[in-house]
Order: C-alpha cells, then structure tokens, then sequence
C-alpha cells in the first residue's frame, strides 16, 4: 500500500523542490486516511481470523460484508468531505501560496483513492485470514509496475501526450489500484473455498455491523491517534526551512514502506493468536508470542541495515537538488536508521495486545507517549527553541524509546492472565 505513495514522490522529485513540497503536504493528506481504513481493515482481520478458527463459514461472512459496510462508509465520509472543503484544508495546512495549485492538482485526483483502498483493505484481510496471503502479494506485484509506467507517462508525457507533473502520479495511481481491486474480485469469485455472498447471509447482518464496529472502532482510534501524529509531525516539520522539509518528504515513504515488513509480522502474529482463540487452542500461545517478538527484532535489524545502505545511496536516487537539501538528508540519516529497531518492538507488542483484547491499553499506551509528551515537545523545539531539522527528527525514536517499556511490562501481564474465559469473550458472532 505505501508503493503507491512512494513511487509517486521517486518520480516527482526531478521536478524540484516546490513540486516535491506541494506533493508531500497532499500526500499526507492521502496517507492519513489510508491509515485509518487500514486501521479499520487490520481490526475486521482479527474479527475474520477468530471465524476461521472456529470453522464457521456464516460469521466468515457475516464479518466479511460487515467490515466492507463499516470501511466503505467511512471512505465516502471521507471523500465528500475532501469534496467540499479541499481548498479550506489546503490553506490550513500551508501558508505557501506557491504551493496550492500543485497540492490540489495532486488532491483532486488522489482522494478517489480512498474508496479503492476500503475494498482492497478488507478484501486483504478476508484472504490473509484464510492463510491465501500470495493472492493479495501477488496483486500488489500487478499493481507496482503498472503504477510506475503510468505515473511516469502522465507525469512527463509521451507520444505528442502532455505530461500533467504532480497530478499525473496520482492519476497513475489510482488506474493502477483499480486495476488490482478486479484482479481481488476476480479472486473472490472464482474461489471455491470463499463463500461470502451477501445474499446468502442478510439475515443479522445489521447486529453483526454493530458488533463489529464496537470491536473495531478502538483498534481505528489507536491508528488513527498514531496517523494524526504523524501528520503533525509532518506539519511541525514544515515549519522548518523548504530543504529540510524536502528532506523529510522524501526519507518518510522509506521509512512507512521499511516499517511496513515490521508491521507486516506483526499483522502475521496477530492473526495467528485470533485463530488460536478462535480454535480455543492456546497451549502454546506465550512461546509463540516470545517467538513473534524475536522475529519482529530481527526484521527490525535488517531494515535498519537497508536503511543505512539508502543513506549511502540516497543522492543517487534523487539527483539535482540543492546541496543544502542532501546536507540535510545526511543529518538525519542516524536518526531513521535507527528508528525501525525500536519501533519494530513496540509495533508486534501492540498488535499482539490487540489479538488479546487490550486494545484500549495500547491506545492510552500510544496517546500518552506521542500527544503528552513527543509531539508538545517536538513542537517546542521547532517553535521555541528554534532547533534543528536533527532535533526535530530525533523526537520520533525518541518517542518509540519512552513507550518500550509500558508495552513490554502489559504484554507480559496480559499473557500471564488469559484463558479460555477471557478468550469466549471475544467471540461474539
């Protein structure tokens, strides 16, 4: 999902700095409400993965359709607000007149990402809940190099074509999820093991939207809390000058894609745990956390090694910006190199609470170390003190190492206290 994003900025960058700029502020936009309708989907995975591991196709299906009705609603939401307040949020966000007509020209077609992205998402966690993980790998390997060709043809032009700049990406993007969202449908369809027409499981499908909203709804308020961190973060830091703004706009789709192998283990040992309380098999449930969180470690290493490789690589990758903007990139490169290793901890910690239930926890967990103490902080520095673009930037590791050991000491208390009764309370359908 963050390909999308990324390729975007790779292929805008030769247009220089504003159009950089311009595209980073949109994209926040974009990325920040992606977040949330995989926050919703990420929830809805638990929901379908405890189904099944109980066997029981009907609240496959039930949980299926209600998670489709929750995330769908939730992106139309979303886009009719973008529709009418577009220009409004633009000018709150930046003051830079120079850069409006670029951020709306990416907004106006990037927003229809929205509604592709809820379908996808949920269809995502239908089939990673069923262990058919290729089926969604492979439709994101279709969905890459189509976005790529198109973007880069939009962008710049081809055969007598005028290139559109900013607003080709997004126009290349959203053909190239459009794209993978048929291959997922055709997937569904022509499955003999996915049962899940809506016809054939109306009957409490309105209770089931309820339940599974009530459930969901916390996990959504944590990533959600969390995305508009980020987002804040985002805008803190255009406050800085344009080459250390540009700086950030271009490490931070690296750093979501490099975390995204992280949270994807995470997600793995999340559903594993679901299945085993919905099978009611959980003599083993503590070794495979311990073994989930190892792994999580290790990933979290080696992502941080590619990290360092970037670094050394990174004027390669974007050619032709102002010296001052790859002085800048060197001075934060320590800082998101080590980033992943700490946050890597606390991201398979927090999505095994949830599989447990303690998603409340986590969400007092994640709020007080990012909204009471990093972001207040983080703003200090930049507004008050007048600090650098590493200060600034150190605030994000800085606030994964203040949650490390809250998230360890309830993980080891949650595990030490559940059973099978705590376990029949999450299942509902």
């Amino acid at each position: 999902m963050q390909s999308m994003l990324m390729i975007d900025t790779f292929l805008v960058s030769p247009l220089g700095e504003i159009s950089l700029a311009a595209m980073g502020i949109a994209s926040t936009i974009v990325a920040f409400i992606m977040g949330i309708q995989m926050a919703l989907a990420n929830g809805s995975q638990l929901v379908l993965s405890r189904a099944v591991g109980s066997g029981v196709k009907a609240s496959l299906a039930r949980g299926y359709w209600s998670g489709m009705a929750i995330n769908f609603g939730v992106a139309s939401l979303f886009l009719i607000l973008l529709q009418f307040f577009d220009h409004q949020l633009i000018e709150a966000l930046t003051d830079d007149t120079s850069l409006y007509g670029e951020i709306n020209d990416y907004l106006s077609v990037s927003q229809y990402l929205v509604i592709f992205t809820a379908v996808t998402q949920v269809s995502i966690a239908l089939f990673n809940a069923l262990g058919r993980t290729k089926v969604p790998f492979k439709g994101y390997l279709i969905e890459m190099p189509i976005n790529a060709l198109l973007s880069y043809l939009f962008i710049y032009g081809f055969a007598g074509f005028e290139g559109h700049g900013v607003k080709g990406a997004a126009l290349g993007s959203v053909i190239a999820i459009m794209i993978r969202t048929a291959y997922l449908f055709a997937c569904m369809h022509y499955s003999e093991e996915i049962e899940v027409r809506l016809k054939d499981h109306i009957s409490g499908i309105k209770k089931s939207i309820k339940n599974h909203f009530l459930e969901i709804f916390p996990v959504a308020a944590n990533v959600t809390i969390l995305s508009i961190g980020a987002t804040v973060y985002q805008l803190l830091y255009s406050q800085l000058n344009i080459n250390a703004y540009v700086a950030i706009t271009l490490v931070f789709p690296w750093i979501r894609s490099g975390t995204q192998f992280i949270t994807a283990w995470a997600h793995s040992s999340a559903i594993s745990i679901s299945q085993a309380i919905g099978s009611n098999k959980m003599d083993d449930l503590v070794e495979n956390v311990d073994k989930s969180i190892d792994i999580a470690v290790y990933i979290s290493i080696i992502t941080a090694v590619l990290f360092g490789i970037l670094s050394l690589f990174i004027a390669d990758l974007y050619p032709n910006l102002d010296p001052v903007t790859y002085a800048a990139l060197a001075t934060i490169a320590p800082l998101y190199i080590f980033l992943p290793i700490v946050r890597g901890y606390n991201t398979v910690h927090g999505h095994v609470l949830r599989a447990l239930g303690k998603t409340t926890d986590v969400f007092k967990i994640n709020f007080t170390g990012q909204w009471v103490i990093s972001i207040p902080l983080c703003a200090a520095i930049i507004f008050v003190f007048d600090g650098s673009i590493f200060w600034a930037f150190a605030i994000q590791p800085f606030e994964e190492i203040v949650k490390v050991l809250p998230f360890r000491h309830l993980a080891r208390k949650s595990l030490k206290e559940f059973n099978s009764e705590k376990a029949q309370k999450l299942m509902y359908d």
